[in-house]
């Protein structure tokens, strides 16, 4: 397969420590999964917009030394990276709280240089967002980022290979949306249409459309057109349908996890790891449980290179 692009934003990160204390890293929903892919060896590329301050310079140093390629990031004047506080309860269920508002991310299809970040998605081998990523735009930066989605998934004629694939994480935060979950449903729904994965949590989709199980989540996907759908639902395993079937994948191993922060960022890598490199279905769906595992049992939302690769050797 041909890159991967992964578009989104990457924070400053605080995550409190055993000792009560902060310490400081950098995260975001699709950042993380694309460090945890580059780790698996999928060349993999990052989308998004930085400022030009020195947080800016060492997440553009971070992503180079975990082998992402951040060529695809305008960088913009005056701005600095959001910020993003991790709390978690005694049993290791995280909080958020964020300084975000007035991020460059928001701006990436709207700066200098969008043209060529939406050229490079309609190239690219497979094109994986979020929830989180679509909360940032305005209207009209919506607008162009599902106009290169729509073309990626027509590109397959005027280039060699198949269309791009789509992929979705459905990753709702009701206070990206402002409360209006009214646009939230409406721009999910715009997305979907031109999506040919999708990867969501359904506590997400329990809150945002009311779906009463993993099954009912995947039957509302797969009607615009969705063809393969992987259902998280934490300790309960995932629902997978692809292929025109649809198969339950229970976790392998029951943890108490430390920080719940990535799971599912990482099974989505996981995942996808698995599947480019043919993995069937059931098979991907292990391998991110295992690799989610690994990550809870650690602070924060990137855990040390070593812990993964024991994880992806079982």
């Amino acid at each position: 397969m041909a890159k991967v692009v992964c578009v989104g934003e990457v924070m400053v990160e605080l995550a409190r420590g055993s000792d009560g204390r902060f310490g400081l890293a950098f995260g975001g929903d699709t950042f993380n999964t694309a460090v945890y892919l580059a780790r698996a060896g999928v060349d993999v590329a990052y989308a998004t917009a930085l400022g030009d301050d020195a947080f800016s310079g060492d997440i553009l140093a971070l992503g180079a030394a975990e082998g992402v390629d951040m060529n695809l990031i305008p960088r913009v004047s005056g701005k600095v990276p959001g910020l993003y506080l991790i709390t978690t309860d005694d049993v290791g269920e995280r909080s958020f709280h964020y300084w975000r508002d007035t991020s460059p991310a928001r701006a990436l299809f709207e700066a200098d240089g969008w043209q060529e970040v939406a050229a490079a998605l309609v190239g690219a081998g497979a094109v994986y967002y979020s929830g989180i990523t679509l909360s940032l735009y305005s209207n009209q930066g919506l607008g162009r980022f599902l106009a290169a989605l729509e073309m990626a998934g027509g590109a397959g004629d005027s280039r060699s290979g198949p269309p791009a694939w789509r992929i979705f994480d459905g990753n709702f935060r009701p206070r990206g949306w402002g409360g209006d979950l009214s646009r939230a449903r409406t721009v999910f729904a715009e997305a979907l249409k031109r999506s040919s994965m999708a990867l969501p949590t359904f506590e997400d989709e329990a809150a945002l459309w009311g779906d009463a199980s993993p099954a009912a989540t995947i039957e509302r996907i797969t009607t615009y057109g969705v063809s393969e759908v992987v259902v998280k639902n934490g300790a309960g395993g995932a629902l997978v349908y692809a292929e025109g079937r649809t198969v339950e994948v229970p976790v392998e191993r029951t943890v108490s996890p430390l920080d719940t922060t990535g799971a599912g960022d990482s099974f989505n890598a996981g995942y996808l790891a698995a599947r480019i490199a043919g993995a069937t279905p059931e098979a991907a769906a292990q391998a991110g449980h295992r690799l989610a595992a690994e990550v809870i049992m650690h602070r924060g939302a990137i855990i040390p290179r070593a812990a993964q690769e024991g994880a992806t050797a079982h």
